[in-house]
């Protein structure tokens, strides 16, 4: 990789940004084959844990509506956690059509889900506090852009 010297700050962050979101083409094509759960299935146990954490509940409905992917999609991928001893069902008392997600083992540390967001973490703990608020806002407005893509 050659970055050159004379490039504007601005074309130098924007290059910096497409190696980042190739990259994560890249982790995702892995993760399909290779590596584990996939980036949905780590997202879903992202949120599972994070609303235990909060003493909250998630129906699968909400797993799907957070990750933006249908129900039949996140009940197979749900299964599949299930069966690896991931997560459980508990029956909605106030809906007995629908059931909560919860996780099985409440030791389980969310950063060993996903090591990646977990050095994310590390590196962000070392920028200067003024640099983090412009580098927060500057990615997202980039996810924003993503997100507005075919949408």
């Amino acid at each position: 990789m050659t970055i050159v010297e004379n490039e504007d700050p601005s074309t130098v962050a924007a290059r910096a940004v497409e190696r980042l979101r190739l990259a994560e083409a890249r982790l995702a094509r892995r993760r399909q084959t290779d590596c584990g759960p996939s980036e949905n299935a780590r997202a879903a146990m992202r949120l599972i844990l994070e609303r235990a954490d909060e003493g909250l509940t998630v129906t699968p409905t909400e797993i799907a509506q957070a990750l933006g992917v249908s129900t039949a999609s996140v009940t197979g991928m749900l299964d599949r956690l299930h069966a690896g001893g991931l997560i459980g069902f508990i029956a909605n008392p106030d809906d007995r059509r629908s059931k909560f997600v919860i996780p099985f083992d409440r030791s389980t540390d969310a950063d060993a889900i996903d090591p990646v967001t977990a050095r994310i973490r590390e590196y962000a703990l070392s920028l200067p506090a003024d640099a983090a608020g412009h580098i927060a806002t500057f990615l997202d407005q980039v996810r924003e852009v993503v997100d507005a893509e075919c949408g």
